[in-house]
């Protein structure tokens, strides 16, 4: 990609539009940076950006910011529909995401993946593996390090891990990784895609630009993930943990393993298996498959997998006090991760729950509540729907308990009514948007109120 002497208009002013925008200007563009929140209300020093000559432009983004531009590069959390875009598109401005820049500027393979859940278990664990098969490896995307900035470090002849989720995609056009995996389809993000329909495109653009060069690598478990193959111009592999399939990753004799070429690879036994719960052992076979098609070797995936103990903020235990386990789950931003979590308890659970509602549909996770779930902590904008329907779904209203926009509040009151061998689970089935910034300040500030607690 060419920037010498062009203007680059980058919108959003998040990780991956820092990014962008300083990839822009070191290859020799006139760069600005545009974001509709006002500088004040943007948690970011941009005084980097500034000594680099970056024009920065904050609130209302009117038509003249595209005067003179060439290109514009989106930050994923900026939707393609809003106006200052589509008036770009109406020009004939190109619109490119971030992570399509990535894939431009890519000198090595990239490994994708996309899902509803368990994509940042997955992406991680994968860059482990890929480290015993390549000498310089990097993990970005919707992981917390910007893509374009990944695969200008890594350079040629290493491999790049990438969490890619929906929002990235909307403004893609080229991006083809050599081995991508979607690990599941649930109702999430709806506010955004306005459909499931559309949000089920957006997953599968990761795969649209494959050939026969290229894999894809798909949850045999998931009926709408399974069906995708009929849309796949790449080689297919599945992955599942509740049947033996005739190739790809699978569960067999209670071990994890890989069938290729009329051969069983051995990987190691659910036991053995260093994160623990079934939709993990799904994520593990998932990058196994991904990894081993990247060329590392089974033995070397074997010892990988039973040495990784998980990400934070995900099922991420934190103290035990006076018998109580807690345990901050703060990444699950939607009922389906949420499920998961209940899941990988038996019960005792006192569960803290609400943020920023999605809207999706709760039976499900009320039923798993129901059956697993002692006590019922509720916070932020979801509070009030998330107890009507668990009255409505039958779970007793006298062990729901509010504690407004606190998180400080609801770890109270859980310790409060706690007592040895129950589990204290922030599990937040909700996005975070409406008390934090992201799901991993929830996460901190949940670890940090639990650490202060003195024992009885």
């Amino acid at each position: 990609m060419d920037f010498a002497g062009k203007k680059i208009l980058v919108v959003g002013a998040g990780i991956s539009g820092f990014a962008a925008a300083k990839i822009a200007k070191k290859f020799g563009a006139e760069v600005i940076l545009s974001d509709a929140k006002l500088e004040q209300d943007i948690k970011f020093d941009f005084s980097e950006l500034r000594e680099l000559g970056i024009n920065l432009i904050f609130g209302p983004q009117t038509e003249n910011l595209l005067d003179g531009v060439d290109m514009i590069i989106l930050s994923p959390a900026v939707p393609v529909k809003i106006p200052i875009v589509q008036a770009a598109l109406k020009k004939n401005i190109p619109v490119i995401s971030e992570v399509e820049l990535a894939f431009d500027l890519a000198k090595s393979e990239i490994f994708a993946v996309t899902g509803t859940n368990g994509k940042t278990t997955t992406t991680t664990l994968l860059g482990l593996l890929l480290e015993t098969a390549y000498k310089k490896v990097g993990v970005g995307g919707n992981i917390g390090t910007a893509l374009s900035e990944v695969a200008l470090e890594v350079g040629e002849g290493g491999a790049i891990a990438a969490e890619i989720s929906s929002y990235q995609m909307e403004a893609t056009k080229n991006f083809r990784p050599h081995v991508s995996a979607i690990l599941n389809i649930t109702p999430d993000h709806l506010k955004r895609h306005g459909t499931m329909k559309i949000y089920q495109a957006m997953k599968e653009k990761i795969f649209a630009q494959e050939t026969e060069k290229d894999f894809l690598v798909l949850n045999y478990d998931d009926e709408l993930v399974r069906e995708i193959k009929n849309r796949a111009h790449c080689k297919v592999f599945y992955f599942s943990r509740k049947i033996e399939l005739d190739e790809g990753a699978f569960l067999k004799n209670n071990s994890l393993v890989i069938k290729f070429g009329g051969r069983i690879f051995d990987l190691c036994t659910i036991d053995e298996l260093g994160i623990k719960g079934g939709h993990n052992v799904e994520n593990a076979l998932a990058a196994s498959m991904v990894a081993f098609l990247a060329g590392a070797k089974a033995e070397k995936i074997s010892e990988v997998l039973k040495s990784f103990q998980g990400v934070e903020h995900r099922i991420e235990f934190v103290r035990e006090i006076d018998g109580v386990k807690y345990y901050n789950d703060s990444k699950a931003t939607n009922t389906d991760s949420a499920i998961k979590a209940l899941e990988t308890f038996s019960g005792n659970i006192i569960l803290i729950a609400g943020g920023d509602d999605k809207l999706t549909d709760l039976t499900d996770f009320l039923k798993l509540v129901n059956e697993r779930v002692d006590n019922l902590i509720l916070v932020g904008d979801a509070a009030e729907r998330f107890k009507k329907s668990a009255i409505e779904n039958n779970f007793d209203e006298k062990k729901i308990l509010e504690a407004g926009y606190s998180m400080k509040k609801a770890v109270d009151l859980a310790k409060n009514i706690s007592h040895a061998g129950q589990v204290v689970l922030l599990s937040p089935a909700c996005a975070s948007f409406d008390m934090y910034d992201n799901f991993e300040e929830r996460g901190k500030d949940f670890k940090k109120i639990v650490n202060e607690i003195s024992g009885r």
